[in-house]
């Protein structure tokens, strides 16, 4: 008995996709959806930059996460680089990879989430420097006294540069060295970082010599301004110079982590200026003082020197009251021995005057 043939089964009214085909579906499907999209979310397992300058990470809020992308050009122009535990607001494009079967967003801007989302990275990065002991009093050193060569961190152009410059005509005579960075921008943190390495390799008795005193410069601004003085990169410059330091960011009413690891910190970069390096009219007026002062101390010294001299002189016996007695006795003696010698010679003269009566004839 022969078998009935297989029923073949019905053909589904549905489209045919390869993996690659529906893979490429999906990822049209959701950028022609979502298109650029603005999103808010905490930076988790940041991975990067890696050798290809990409950077890989996820965005997460308390119920969802989504994997994110930062191409090397994008990272390289962004303003605020991502770090572990940032809450910061991105845009970008939605896709897919299909290498993995999953979403992610394409980054394209990223900014963090407000001034608190900032302050909390500073609060928590101060925490984490002052831990390995950057900040502490007994790190600080002394600014020299009369610095042969300045060395001043700052933008070549603008208020700040003149007026320091003005400001050094005024003072004891020294050289200037100039090293131009970017003060604000992405790229500040690397050139200021850069910049005071830089100064540092100079050798004393080389052809530029390496300056005595370091001055890291800026005029005021946001906290997003200013964020370049709070990098790590430049905390650690700082600590690591064998030249002294002396902040000079922002405002007196602004703070930066660069003012807590430098050796001094100035209000203003005018004032820097004036700390690095004495006037030149008060250094003679000092001088001048303290020549007086020294004239002044060695005149009572010796008026006192005098006076204890003059005071140890009055428990001292006059010479006369010591030569008197002596004189005495010798007075006495001088006077015995005078009547000794007339008595003795008016003896020898009796004596004589019996031998010669003896010796007459009768």
């Amino acid at each position: 008995m022969a078998e009935p043939a297989p029923v073949r089964a019905a053909r589904p009214n549905v489209a045919e996709y390869t993996v690659s085909e529906l893979s490429a579906q999906i990822k049209r499907s959701l950028e022609q959806g979502f298109g650029h999209v603005r999103l808010r979310g905490e930076i988790a397992g940041f991975r990067g930059p890696h050798s290809s300058g990409h950077c890989y990470f996820a965005l997460k809020d308390e119920k969802a996460k989504i994997e994110a992308v930062i191409w090397r050009g994008v990272f390289q122009a962004l303003r605020f680089k991502p770090e572990e535990g940032l809450e910061v607001v991105v845009t970008g494009k939605v896709t897919s990879y299909p290498g993995s079967s999953k979403y992610q967003i394409v980054i394209d801007t990223l900014e963090p989430a407000g001034a608190g989302a900032l302050m909390a990275l500073l609060e928590e990065r101060k925490k984490k420097l002052a831990a390995e002991g950057l900040f502490a009093p007994e790190r600080k050193r002394p600014l020299p006294f009369l610095p042969r060569v300045v060395g001043i961190v700052t933008s070549p152009t603008g208020a700040v540069i003149r007026d320091m410059l003005h400001g050094f005509t005024e003072r004891f005579p020294t050289s200037v060295l100039v090293w131009p960075v970017r003060v604000q921008g992405d790229t500040c943190a690397r050139e200021v970082a850069a910049a005071i390495r830089g100064f540092n390799a100079l050798q004393p008795d080389g052809q530029i010599a390496r300056p005595d005193v370091l001055i890291v410069a800026r005029g005021g601004g946001s906290l997003e301004d200013l964020w370049g003085f709070n990098e790590e990169i430049v905390v650690r410059a700082v600590a690591d110079s064998a030249i002294p330091v002396i902040s000079a960011v922002g405002h007196e009413t602004d703070w930066t982590l660069i003012d807590l690891v430098a050796d001094a910190r100035a209000p203003t970069p005018t004032k820097a200026a004036e700390w690095a390096v004495p006037k030149y009219s008060e250094l003679s007026e000092r001088i001048e003082d303290l020549t007086r002062r020294m004239r002044h101390s060695s005149r009572r010294r010796l008026e006192e020197m005098r006076a204890r001299l003059i005071a140890s002189a009055r428990g001292l016996p006059r010479p006369a009251d010591l030569l008197a007695l002596p004189r005495q006795r010798f007075d006495a003696v001088q006077a015995r021995l005078s009547r000794g010698l007339i008595a003795f010679t008016q003896a020898h003269g009796h004596r004589l005057a019996r031998i010669a009566v003896r010796l007459s004839p009768r």
